[in-house]
């Protein structure tokens, strides 16, 4: 039962394509816009699963790169794992994570913490991507994250797809068109719309193929 393929956009520039493209065209792809933020994106996958079912999740989307990642603006990248860069504990050590504090996120003979594993590729180049609650516009802040998690791309949703789908036992992946380098906030340098087609047109491109 369910659906084949579930994919997963926070807002509608994200995935403006995808409906363009599947909307009553295809029942065996369902497109759902999660709204912003990760308890938003937990709950709308949670409710889809609960009621349709899907033998896969790809969310799709825009991010951010880290400065050091050697990624550039309109790049598509897909997540190899996914990390929780802010679920933890601060101390004066600094930065505690779930597995410091002895917390698994998905519990199982083999548990996750803070970094969740991918099982979907569906571009070429992949990359380690941080799901965070407060979007990074202070380059100092940028590189500790990035340093500390190992991460290059930011979002704000991936971690907790990622999340219900190891929970569900559901496959998932994650494409994102790089929108801006995490450094000082400037809207200005930013390339939202050709960022999110970029990410479109890649994820079309692998389920005409797959």
């Amino acid at each position: 039962m369910g659906v084949d393929l579930l994919l997963c956009v926070a807002t509608e520039a994200e995935g403006a394509l995808l409906r363009e493209r599947f909307n009553g065209a295809d029942s065996s792809i369902s497109i759902v816009r999660t709204g912003v933020g990760a308890v938003n994106a937990a709950h709308a996958v949670t409710l889809f699963l609960s009621k349709t079912g899907a033998k896969a999740i790809v969310i799709c989307g825009i991010g951010g790169a880290y400065p050091s990642s050697g990624l550039d603006v309109g790049q598509v990248v897909c997540a190899e794992t996914e990390c929780y860069g802010d679920l933890g504990a601060s101390s004066p050590a600094g930065f505690l994570d779930m597995k410091a504090l002895g917390f698994p996120t998905v519990e199982g003979p083999v548990p996750f913490f803070n970094e969740l594993p991918m099982q979907l590729f569906p571009a070429e180049r992949r990359a380690r991507f941080v799901t965070v609650s407060t979007c990074t516009g202070i380059e100092a802040d940028a590189r500790v994250l990035e340093e500390r998690t190992g991460g290059a791309v930011e979002t704000m949703e991936g971690a907790a797809v990622a999340h219900v789908a190891h929970l569900h036992g559901v496959p998932v992946g994650e494409v994102r068109g790089i929108s801006n380098i995490v450094t000082n906030r400037d809207k200005a340098s930013w390339q939202l719309r050709e960022a999110a087609v970029a990410a479109q047109k890649a994820v079309l491109a692998w389920i005409e193929h797959r």
